[in-house]
């Protein structure tokens, strides 16, 4: 039976909630009345308005109704991902918008990036109100090494709208980043799916364990694509290209998210399982 919980709606986390879905819907709909284009930019920013508009919408009405009680996933899990995503999907939103589309006397575009603006705050904020406290049992993704599993997979996302084929397939140093990326990716991935579809415990060994020996490695391979991309796309490229100092700065910045989940995943299996 569907019992209605208006609690949901008034608590701190469902005010945002709400404000998020008015700011979206206020974004894309002020970009959708200046007409479209097929750049792969606008695209992105069109699709992370939409995209965070339709799912906080359904968790509103899942909560509301209280069917998000009923799901099989861990709910609280789902609802911490989506957060940090949609934090991230609108700081993203929020700097190439402008960047790319607005300009001085450009009323509505302003607009947009200023609602934005106001919704990567909200979305941060949320993401702050539902993470785990120190000592807190709560779910994976609502942890520092859940939220960074987002951040990483995020991150790989947009090198891969960036990638070009034709360039990277001629040189099999750019191979091996993208195999890094790739490699990266579907690991982040299946730890996210894993968690919120509460598969955790058919892993064939320790979760723990198996985090931290696949961090290492991902650290390492990464190191080695900080080092390789860079080299090859702008040797090998006459001019400045955008999309390449995009993908260095993004594997840089995954190298970065990879190390701190590599510390927390060693505190975890060396300090907090032995206490």
């Amino acid at each position: 039976m569907v019992t209605v919980d208006f609690k949901t709606l008034t608590a701190p986390v469902g005010i945002l909630r709400i404000l998020a879905v008015v700011l979206t819907c206020i974004s894309f709909s002020l970009v959708a009345s200046l007409g479209h284009t097929s750049l792969s930019f606008w695209v992105w920013c069109m699709f992370s308005w939409c995209f965070c508009f339709c799912i906080t919408f359904l968790v509103l009405l899942l909560e509301l109704t209280t069917l998000n009680t009923k799901l099989p996933i861990s709910w609280d899990d789902f609802t911490a991902a989506f957060a940090m995503l949609a934090t991230l999907m609108m700081f993203t939103a929020a700097v190439i918008y402008p960047y790319f589309f607005v300009c001085s006397s450009c009323g509505r575009g302003i607009g947009a990036s200023v609602t934005t603006c106001l919704a990567f705050i909200l979305y941060a904020v949320e993401v702050g109100l539902t993470r785990a406290k120190p000592g807190e049992i709560s779910g994976f993704l609502s942890t520092v090494p859940g939220l960074l599993k987002v951040l990483e997979a995020f991150v790989a996302c947009i090198i891969f709208i960036c990638l070009d084929f034709t360039f990277y397939s001629i040189f099999p140093g750019l191979q091996w980043c993208v195999a890094v990326y790739s490699i990266c990716f579907i690991f982040a991935l299946l730890v996210i799916i894993f968690t919120i579809g509460r598969l955790l415990p058919l892993f064939p060994a320790p979760f723990d364990k198996v985090l931290t020996v696949c961090n290492v490695l991902a650290v390492l391979m990464y190191f080695t694509a900080v080092v390789i991309w860079p080299f090859y796309s702008f040797r090998n490229n006459s001019g400045t290209d955008d999309f390449y100092i995009v993908i260095t700065v993004m594997t840089c910045l995954n190298l970065i998210a990879y190390i701190v989940d590599t510390v927390y995943s060693f505190k975890l299996v060396f300090f907090v399982s032995r206490t």
